[in-house]
């Protein structure tokens, strides 16, 4: 038991980290700085990454609470960690993640 709470702290450590470099939580304005944000993701979103040609979807925060989204960022750790710097890529075809997004 003690293993997975460690498993989830570490999960979530790198989930902050993921949404602060591709969210707006705690957006910078000096295009200068490394960690700078882009400009299109509204307050309280985040973009992520999907499908076969990355596409990219801007979507809200609120999402990391869904079971359906969860099971995909668990999938995304294990396919693709959660430490690389094209912000956070999700395993699965475009059409599943819409019907999500419903």
């Amino acid at each position: 038991m003690a293993i997975n709470r460690c498993n989830k702290q570490t999960q979530t450590a790198a989930l902050k980290k993921i949404l602060k470099r591709c969210s707006s939580l705690g957006k910078k304005n000096s295009v200068d700085d490394e960690n700078y944000l882009p400009a299109d993701v509204p307050r309280g979103h985040f973009a992520v990454y999907v499908g076969e040609n990355r596409s990219r979807y801007i979507i809200p925060i609120a999402f990391l609470s869904r079971p359906e989204f969860q099971s995909l960022l668990q999938r995304a750790e294990e396919e693709f960690g959660f430490d690389h710097e094209m912000g956070l890529t999700l395993p699965c075809e475009e059409v599943h993640f819409r019907s999500l997004l419903r």
